[in-house]
């Protein structure tokens, strides 16, 4: 196989353009072109009159070393990368260890995945309920204010990212092709085809409700279990050596091989890894707010005249700002297409998220507009950062009218430093509801500063972000875990054995795709593991 780069072609080009393009770029007639893949389609908008898709090809043809060594040096063209996975270990017959994970989220799903196609039959633990009844958990928040703390945005199986825009893309470098693994896994659960090759695949919450169910059938039927509503609540270790797990039922698990992928909001889980004595230290994550337009704004913006084009779907935005103050502001998760969501996981707490359906057919697009923070902004040791989110979620509860209402206010209000009264024409999408007030103290001063100069910034690159109707919601704080519970080449925790902290929560990912790949490299370093210990 070849692999083409940088085809360009026409956003309404015909099925003939991709063969045709494929024979001029190799010089080659019609009957030496035995076939081709997409590997990869995005698009390039940055002229707006003329947008088009550039692709990726893997492409099957006769005589292929010669066409390689008569095209030596051509640009954009090379042999095809291997994408096939390969597995690393496999479980000797008569194991009797079972390696525990712990967490349901992607990096857990995946690393228990791996472990049970290697034939390890792990033993997986979540403290929330399986994702359908935690699905009408979550509605109970947003619909009745009613929170469940162990069964909500947060917890329960599929993670945080089922109740996101199930975005599959990341700029995490991957030399060893495992997001393949994880996209073919994930198609072969019901994701639709197309994730493997566009260039910023999604899923939307809907669809990843039926596909972790038909993970978690895999994982059973060779040989895995699930327990959920089952809370780690203590980490067994002698000689700095982990034996096991205890439930909040009492009931004590042995394993000399636990892999902790407890997502960034288990906050009661990192103060017991940390009395235990495992190695954790704190680390830099971001606070602000999410922000809601029209998506129709978004994507006249981004598309101009192609704004609408079927090709082409909901438009989304990357923006950063370095502000005079010297903090760093962002979108973070922008959702087209999407909602903002009601996330917290504790009483009394206002947390917001962002999510989207597959279709992205909302009325409003919606992103984080953050600002970073690192442990100087909240000194006091390796779980200050929780305390210092805490202090702003409640204070957001407080300013939302302390039954999860979170406070909201119009740019227009936020930029000229006066309270909102009411809101305009755009509607905030947050549910149970959203309480027009002033958002100045929602925040530290120099996160409010640094947003009031963002803004406008942003408007110089999308013309109207800084729209006197685009509404902020308050607060979102769970961007990324607060700790690092740090670990060594071999996936083990620093000083304490058979310990792999994974993923978001563990600090060594950051959505959907991260936290999927972390866990299949984790399920390999704890199969590696469980031979050795079995030779």
């Amino acid at each position: 196989m070849l692999r083409l780069t940088e085809i360009k072609l026409p956003l309404d080009h015909d099925e003939a353009a991709l063969p045709a393009a494929i024979r001029a770029r190799l010089k080659i007639a019609a009957g030496e072109l035995l076939g081709y893949t997409v590997a990869r389609r995005g698009y390039d908008a940055r002229k707006k009159t003329d947008i088009h898709f550039i692709y990726t090809l893997d492409v099957e043809a006769k005589d292929e070393a010669a066409l390689l060594k008569r095209l030596k040096g051509v640009p954009h063209i090379a042999p095809a990368p291997e994408t096939r996975y390969q597995f690393v270990a496999h479980a000797p017959q008569g194991l009797s260890e079972r390696p525990i994970v712990i967490g349901t989220g992607p990096c857990g799903l995946l690393a228990g995945l791996l472990l049970a196609q290697m034939g390890f039959r792990p033993i997986i633990l979540e403290r929330g309920k399986a994702v359908r009844e935690r699905t009408k958990d979550t509605w109970g928040l947003w619909r009745q204010s009613k929170l469940n703390p162990e069964s909500n945005v947060q917890f329960g199986e599929g993670g945080a990212g089922t109740f996101s825009d199930g975005k599959l893309h990341t700029q995490i470098k991957d030399p060893k092709q495992h997001g393949r693994k994880v996209l073919d896994e994930f198609v072969k659960s019901g994701a639709p085809e197309e994730i493997l090759y566009v260039s910023k695949p999604h899923i939307g919450t809907f669809r990843l409700v039926s596909m972790v169910e038909k993970m978690r059938a895999e994982i059973e039927s060779l040989g895995g279990e699930f327990r959920f509503q089952s809370q780690v609540t203590d980490i067994v270790i002698d000689g700095g050596q982990v034996q096991g797990v205890t439930l909040a039922s009492g009931e004590t698990l042995a394993s000399r091989h636990v892999v902790l992928a407890i997502g960034h909001s288990a906050r009661d889980t990192f103060e017991m890894v940390h009395q235990r004595g495992v190695y954790v230290e704190a680390k830099p994550f971001s606070i602000g707010f999410r922000i809601e337009h029209p998506q129709a704004l978004i994507d006249q913006c981004r598309f101009g005249p192609f704004a609408g084009h079927p090709e082409l779907g909901a438009a989304d935005y990357k923006l950063v700002h370095h502000a005079s103050n010297g903090r760093s502001v962002y979108s973070f998760c922008m959702c087209p297409g999407g909602q903002v969501v009601a996330a917290t996981s504790e009483p009394g707490r206002v947390v917001t998220n962002g999510m989207s359906q597959y279709s992205r057919s909302e009325r409003n697009a919606n992103s984080g507009i953050v600002v970073g923070i690192s442990p100087e902004d909240y000194p006091g040791g390796p779980l200050a950062g929780i305390a210092f989110q805490r202090q702003w979620e409640s204070r957001a509860f407080e300013l939302g009218g302390g039954n999860y209402f979170a406070p909201g206010q119009r740019v227009g209000d936020f930029l000229a430093g006066r309270a909102s009264t009411k809101l305009g024409s755009v509607v905030p999408s947050y549910q149970p509801g959203v309480t027009p007030t002033d958002l100045a103290t929602a925040l530290p001063d120099y996160c409010i500063a640094a947003i009031r100069e963002a803004l406008p910034a942003f408007a110089k690159k999308l013309r109207g972000f800084d729209m006197a109707d685009a509404v902020l919601t308050g607060v979102e704080t769970r961007t990324s875990s607060p700790i690092r519970i740090k670990r060594g080449d071999d996936y083990q925790s620093l000083n304490t054995r058979g310990l792999y902290p994974a993923g978001e929560g563990a600090g060594y990912a950051g959505g959907i795709m991260s936290a999927a790949i972390d866990g299949i490299e984790v399920a390999e370093a704890v199969a590696l593991d469980m031979l050795k210990g079995a030779a």
